[in-house]
């Protein structure tokens, strides 16, 4: 019973562990998605009327050169109006970097149910600015809409496109995305204010209208709520460690009232206390080890079906997120395993003084 009560135990710790860097993955590349990483941009934006920045800084090897940073992704932002009959709704159009076909773009799920529109059909948007520009774009994909809401919806084209519907030439963007190798929340804030530092420090004229700002703090409210999960994991996997642990020492408890004779021997024949509390908690640990092992296969089983299949949901509306999300970290699982294990393996040193009060001449009777 001590055995499986363990399985149940790190059955939990694991879960819990891979929900919650499955939240942290899945809402990091939603966030990432939308505005980088860290954006770079211009100061002053008038709506309709773009403020281009260049797309190649003189500071970008330097900001290259930072450590976890990954890529800078040069974008073109144009606010448009989607059209399909009496159907009208706002979106914001994402030029990026695309290997698609011209005139192509890929669409949140959210806009494509408001308007009826699939894979393949036309997309008319307008563009409001000096004039009214219409363009017809293709739908080639569908993608997940992560933390987009009804009043800004994301729609994906090319960057070419958007350039040329702004009037500008391939070398200016209206802002640079910079992507990191890292989702720690410290990092992020930190690499963007060296990168400010690098545009503050460049001497260039074009640098000192742009403005630095990480993504945590664009969503703080957002990345407030994944730390909060992050502190509720670590009360799981405390208090599981507990429960496995108290469990573990009443079974070892138990194994030491039935072996009170074979103790008294043990003593008799010279062998010391603490060597017979090892003995006794290196059988405990086989056994947590064993509920351990279960325990981690039974949860990565169940990481794998979830992950698949996305079977057990959740309300985007408060979670952002349609499915419970999963990511299988070996390392954030190993550690975890470690340390419950280390946790329990303490708290069995305690059960394990009984043997210093057991008296061999009480306990060992000969015939």
């Amino acid at each position: 019973m001590a055995a499986v009560a363990i399985a149940v135990s790190f059955f939990v710790i694991i879960v819990a562990v891979a929900v919650s860097s499955g939240f942290r993955h899945t809402i990091r590349e939603g966030v990432a998605a939308m505005t980088g990483d860290i954006r770079i941009a211009p100061y002053v934006s008038t709506e309709g009327e773009p403020v281009p920045v260049p797309r190649t800084l003189p500071s970008e090897s330097k900001i290259l050169a930072i450590p976890g940073v990954k890529e800078i992704v040069p974008v073109a932002v144009r606010a448009g109006i989607v059209k399909n009959g009496d159907i009208v709704h706002g979106v914001v159009v994402k030029g990026i970097p695309s290997e698609e076909e011209s005139m192509t773009v890929s669409i949140p799920r959210r806009l494509s149910e408001i308007t009826g529109l699939g894979k393949g059909d036309d997309l008319t948007t307008y563009f409001v600015g000096e004039k009214v520009k219409v363009r017809k774009f293709r739908i080639a994909k569908i993608h997940s809409d992560i933390l987009e809401m009804d009043d800004n919806l994301l729609v994906y084209a090319r960057l070419e496109d958007i350039q040329r519907l702004n009037g500008w030439d391939s070398t200016k963007v209206s802002c640079l995305d910079v992507m990191l190798r890292s989702d720690s929340r410290e990092r992020m804030e930190e690499i963007s204010d060296l990168i400010g530092h690098q545009l503050l420090t460049g001497g260039h004229e074009e640098e000192e209208v742009l403005y630095v700002s990480p993504s945590s703090r664009t969503y703080s409210q957002v990345f407030s709520w994944l730390d909060l999960l992050d502190n509720n994991v670590l009360l799981i996997l405390i208090l599981m460690t507990v429960v496995a642990g108290f469990n573990m020492v009443s079974g070892l408890l138990i194994m030491l009232l039935r072996n009170i004779p074979a103790i008294g021997m043990l003593k008799t024949m010279g062998m010391t206390d603490k060597a017979i509390g090892k003995l006794f908690v290196r059988v405990s640990a086989g056994a947590v080890l064993r509920g351990m092992l279960v325990g981690n296969a039974l949860a990565l089983l169940f990481c794998l079906i979830q992950g698949t299949t996305h079977i057990i949901p959740l309300d985007p509306a408060n979670y952002f997120i349609p499915w419970v999300p999963v990511h299988v970290n070996i390392w954030g699982i190993l550690l975890a395993d470690a340390a419950a294990f280390a946790g329990i393996l303490l708290l069995l040193w305690l059960p394990s003084r009984v043997v210093a009060t057991i008296d061999p001449a009480k306990t060992v009777k000969a015939d």
